[in-house]
């Protein structure tokens, strides 16, 4: 076996890995629990100067050892709600006075 036909079974099983292959998961979303779902962020390239760390990390694809192992989903019935009735909106009675623009 040739160094590239193994570089290439690394890939592919590291394209097959799960999170709950490697970790006790609870309750995660598939998208959680197949990290090569993503693909990374990408980035733009930076000025050397002003190079971030997180920027660094960001262009990183995820692995099983970055994603999370547990979530926990949000009610959405405030946001639900104000959907369908709408934001807030102040009516009330504006007794400052108007300033001139002379």
């Amino acid at each position: 076996m040739s160094m590239e036909d193994s570089q290439q079974c690394e890939q592919m099983a590291a394209a097959n890995e799960k999170t709950s292959d490697y970790y006790r998961t609870k309750n995660i979303p598939n998208r959680f629990d197949n990290p090569t779902w993503f693909k990374g962020y990408g980035g733009k390239p930076e000025h050397p100067m002003y190079k971030t760390t997180s920027n660094t990390i960001g262009q990183k694809n995820p692995s099983v050892h970055t994603m999370p192992t547990q979530f926990y989903c949000r009610s959405q019935k405030f946001t639900e709600h104000l959907g369908t009735c709408g934001m807030y909106k102040n009516n009330s009675f504006n007794t400052a006075l108007d300033k001139s623009k002379v």
